[in-house]
């Protein structure tokens, strides 16, 4: 599995930006199994949480071996603290970035797939809500949306407040990050009103897993999502289990969402990965 750092300059974000990309395309096959056939890979851009960066997923689990036995290239941004929303105020497209930028020049540089059946988004934590949000947004282009622990924090931001001893719960640091509060429901950063314009439009939705550890903080939130979805009837696949707001929960449910995922059949090899220590 080879493992390379990329850096692009995003139009959506006006700088240069930094991503972690996974690409299956240096499996050995052992002698006697028939190769795979060479074809575009498909692709998960996967978010990181809150206060984390690009180097998230491979340092807190198990990712790059299982992708490596999919045959799935993953994609890995650096979202900072941003939600993955754009906020024209100021002048800050991080939804942009992901749903157009990133896919456009990954697309570009590596042999992937641009079919929508083939593209899937997900995420943890805040991450999950960027990846809702967006899969939302640009469903067009995304098939499938994984949501692990989700930031399902709309109402948590509309009654925010200045003083609050967290300062990413801050009223300020939300209107940082989406703009005016007082605008937000409906909006392209509620998920529910995206859901139901979707539907409205007669668009298709992507497919969805869900899940969330049973001692998450944010556990009802992601239940009374989970519900909304079926009162819509959006494809929704949940789990929950113990566990808490950690990697010990999301090391072992991206290995869950991945079987999920439509990848077919692995073929047996050797890369730079299989040496890899496991956790």
């Amino acid at each position: 599995m080879a493992m390379l750092q990329c850096n692009f300059f995003s139009p959506a974000l006006m700088r240069t930006v930094t991503v972690n990309v996974l690409m299956p395309a240096d499996k050995m096959v052992f002698p006697g199994v028939k190769a795979p056939e060479k074809k575009p890979f498909k692709t998960l851009y996967l978010l990181h949480g809150i206060f984390g960066d690009h180097t998230d997923w491979i340092s807190g689990t198990r990712l790059q071996s299982w992708a490596q036995d999919k045959g799935l290239c993953v994609v890995m941004p650096a979202g900072e603290n941003h939600f993955y929303v754009d906020n024209p105020a100021a002048e800050s497209y991080y939804g942009k970035f992901i749903g157009e930028d990133l896919v456009k020049f990954t697309r570009d540089a590596f042999r992937l797939s641009d079919k929508r059946e083939d593209t899937f988004i997900g995420g943890l934590s805040m991450g999950g809500y960027g990846a809702i949000v967006n899969s939302l947004k640009y469903s067009e282009t995304f098939g499938r949306a994984v949501m692990l622990s989700a930031g399902l924090i709309l109402e948590r931001v509309l009654a925010s407040t200045p003083d609050d001893p967290m300062p990413t719960h801050r009223r300020g640091f939300y209107q940082g990050v989406f703009g005016d509060l007082d605008a937000l429901k409906g909006s392209d950063k509620d998920y529910k009103a995206l859901v139901k314009k979707l539907k409205a439009e007669g668009k298709p939705l992507p497919e969805i897993y869900q899940c969330c550890g049973t001692e998450d903080f944010l556990y009802q939130q992601n239940v009374d999502f989970r519900d909304f979805l079926r009162e819509e009837g959006v494809s929704v696949t949940w789990e929950e289990g113990p566990g808490a707001h950690n990697w010990i929960f999301w090391d072992s449910y991206i290995k869950k969402a991945l079987d999920w995922l439509p990848l077919g059949e692995a073929v047996q090899g050797v890369s730079s990965g299989n040496v890899r220590a496991e956790k």
